[in-house]
């Protein structure tokens, strides 16, 4: 390998300084991508599992470590689906544990804003962030489901149009409790909180009523990094208002490059700037030595993906029916949807309200192409990605950092815990060799990894409602 071009003096091809790609390792949850019939495949819920894919991405220089999450298994026609992680541990303990076996690798843990509560999450967070050293990331993720809200003990769900205004508030506030304390609220001489140093507070809005005194110092970052998944307008909006990073579907070149515009083009109504908010899409990679041997394998990971009853079991939540007398490499149904049932499977699926007009669209597309049933649902349960040799994919994830698809990209593995071994040792190195990728950590925290500045105290404006705190105004609308 050649020496690396130095990230300071490396440039892109029009004399700019060369953007340095941010790269997360994603440890599965809930999905569809995970091959457990391969003989490769290791435990989902072991540590080992966990500790391997953390070690792995801090030996090569990734920026955090991505651990998904469900909230409820979910069911097929009355069973545990057999795509679902069961027995996996809660979030926070696993991130807490890898805080101990890694030194500078980021840690980024998904956590419902729907049913759980600000002030724990606040300290849950907060107390990651001290523990790891300013490592600490929450996804914030939110609920429409009932089904997944029956598990708690308040149960039900929130309309949509009040999901992201109860997550708002719930952010906001979290953050004025993590702002509460001041960096120096602790006399370093005697041990004793400085007068003043740490505030009461008194919040009444919409969606929580909390008041007292928060008792966990201020992490590191001051605020742990924030992640946030929404794609839709008011998704998009939440996230140019509140987030670090938006966790994107969109990993399409151009597709990619139409959703960077959009939200950066948001963050000004917020009064922030364009480097405030990180964009990196899921992404896969599939390497082979030639670009056909990588096609192939590709093929062949997408045959793992979806067996015959995973491809019968996708097509029965758009009919709405049992679709099991139907081979999978047959034709696709000839029935029409039942309307009435189109609930069949519970929990965090994709519903489609209108099956309609999908069903036929997908029957053009089978006729046109002689696909099957199983054929199909590999093309259109498939996620984008990153498909040749380790140089064109090196090539391909520079073009879209250097290029505004995105910021970088958060890679999902098809195996765990191994399945980005190959990521790390061939694309990694030609990543670095271009200086667009960092060859020794140069920060601790992961704000410095990722390029944030770190929120000073006091700086946030409250959230929406009465809220109370000494030396803060009131009713201010989050940030």
């Amino acid at each position: 390998m050649t020496n690396p071009t130095p990230a300071s003096t490396a440039r892109s091809r029009d004399g700019r300084p060369r953007k340095q790609i941010h790269l997360g390792a994603h440890f599965p949850g809930v999905n569809n991508t995970t091959v457990w019939s391969d003989p490769a495949s290791r435990s989902q819920i072991d540590f080992s599992s966990f500790e391997y894919l953390a070690r792995r991405a801090e030996e090569a220089k990734l920026d955090f470590f991505f651990l998904a999450e469900g909230l409820r298994l979910r069911e097929h026609k009355g069973q545990i689906h057999d795509l679902d992680v069961v027995g996996r541990p809660d979030t926070l303990p696993v991130l807490a544990a890898l805080a101990a076996v890694t030194d500078r690798l980021g840690l980024a843990g998904t956590v419902n804003t729907t049913f759980n509560e600000p002030y724990e999450l606040a300290r849950q967070f907060a107390s990651l962030d001290i523990l790891s050293g300013g490592r600490a990331a929450w996804n914030l993720v939110t609920s429409p489901d009932a089904f997944t809200g029956a598990n708690f003990r308040r149960g039900g769900f929130l309309p949509y149009e009040e999901r992201y205004e109860r997550a708002g508030e719930l952010v906001a506030l979290a953050r004025q409790l993590w702002d509460s304390w001041d960096d120096d609220a602790v006399d370093t001489e005697d041990g004793l909180v400085r007068p003043g140093g740490v505030r009461p507070f008194a919040h009444h809005g919409k969606h929580f009523e909390v008041s007292g005194r928060f008792e966990t110092p201020r992490g590191p970052q001051g605020h742990p990094v924030l992640f946030q998944a929404g794609d839709s307008a008011d998704g998009r909006d939440f996230a140019a208002a509140t987030a670090d990073v938006v966790f994107s579907a969109h990993s399409a070149f151009e597709d990619g490059q139409a959703f960077y515009a959009d939200v950066k083009s948001r963050l000004a109504a917020h009064g922030r700037d364009r480097d405030s908010l990180k964009i990196l899409p899921a992404t896969v990679v599939v390497l082979g030595d030639t670009a056909e041997e990588a096609a192939e394998r590709a093929r062949e990971i997408r045959l793992q993906q979806v067996p015959g009853r995973t491809a019968i079991a996708f097509l029965e939540q758009v009919w709405g029916r049992d679709l099991t007398a139907y081979d999978p490499e047959g034709p696709l149904p000839d029935v029409e949807p039942d309307l009435e049932h189109l609930s069949i499977t519970r929990g965090r699926v994709r519903h489609i309200k209108d099956p309609a007009p999908v069903i036929k669209a997908w029957r053009e597309k089978a006729t046109a192409n002689g696909w099957s049933i199983r054929d199909l649902v590999i093309e259109v349960s498939g996620r984008g990605g990153f498909v040749g040799t380790a140089q064109q994919v090196a090539d391909d994830i520079d073009r879209h950092v250097q290029e505004d698809a995105s910021d970088g990209f958060i890679l999902v593995p098809h195996l765990t815990p191994a399945g980005l071994d190959d990521v790390f040792d061939q694309v990694v190195p030609l990543l670095q060799e271009r200086g667009s990728f960092r060859t020794e950590y140069t920060g601790t925290t992961l704000r410095e990894h990722l390029g944030l500045e770190r929120p000073e105290a006091g700086t946030v404006p409250a959230p929406a409602g009465d809220t109370v705190a000494a030396g803060a105004s009131s009713s201010a609308r989050p940030s």
